[in-house]
């Protein structure tokens, strides 16, 4: 996370609805065999766990469970021109949002594997295909229960999670507004949205 206390994001509930509406994720762990990542998509529990599935054919598969798993899901991010600015002596810098979240990992059982991918489905078809979801009950008898046996679903508690929100909030008059009219001049109205969410209210 970025070390400037200005850009931090401390709510933790906050956060964890930011991973959730991302659904997507790197997950990094280590072990003696080597460092491991991943990429795929997530699930936040109603109790704020992550729940994710791998390949058993990744590589990463059998060097998860029981071991201490790094979460990344990142948001919104784009280049700034130190041209923008109105001040002198500037620099170029970028503006993004990103989550953090460490923690344990257990594997899960084939119920709750099951019971996650349902979930999973639920949550995207809600999003992408809320007039027709599809559901595992549109599969032939026995084909969804034999391709999840290709798969290794996950669990993680959270230990600690850490965010930031990097978009230039330490900015202020002419240099803001020069920020975000260069932004809309990129057509990057999610990061003019950003820096709007930021601003502080009596501004």
């Amino acid at each position: 996370m970025h070390p400037n206390a200005g850009f931090d994001w401390t709510d933790e509930q906050e956060m964890l609805r930011f991973v959730a509406r991302q659904s997507f994720a790197h997950i990094f762990t280590a072990s003696d065999a080597g460092q491991f990542v991943v990429h795929a998509p997530v699930v936040i529990t109603d109790s704020g766990k992550v729940r994710f599935h791998v390949s058993r054919r990744n590589r990463i598969a059998d060097q998860i469970d029981g071991r201490p798993v790094l979460i990344s899901a990142t948001g919104r991010d784009a280049y700034q021109s130190a041209n923008w600015y109105v001040s002198a002596n500037q620099v170029p810098t970028w503006h993004y949002e990103a989550v953090e979240i460490e923690g344990p990992a257990r594997e899960l059982s084939g119920e709750e594997l099951v019971d996650f991918l349902d979930q999973l489905s639920a949550e995207m078809e809600g999003r992408f295909s809320p007039e027709n979801p599809w559901t595992r009950g549109k599969m032939e008898s026995g084909k969804f229960e034999a391709l999840t046996k290709a798969i290794v679903g996950f669990e993680v508690e959270p230990s600690a999670v850490r965010g930031t929100r990097k978009f230039d909030q330490h900015k202020k008059g002419e240099d803001r507004a020069a920020t975000i009219a260069g932004q809309r001049a990129a057509g990057r109205d999610d990061i003019v949205g950003a820096i709007a969410e930021l601003m502080p209210r009596d501004e």
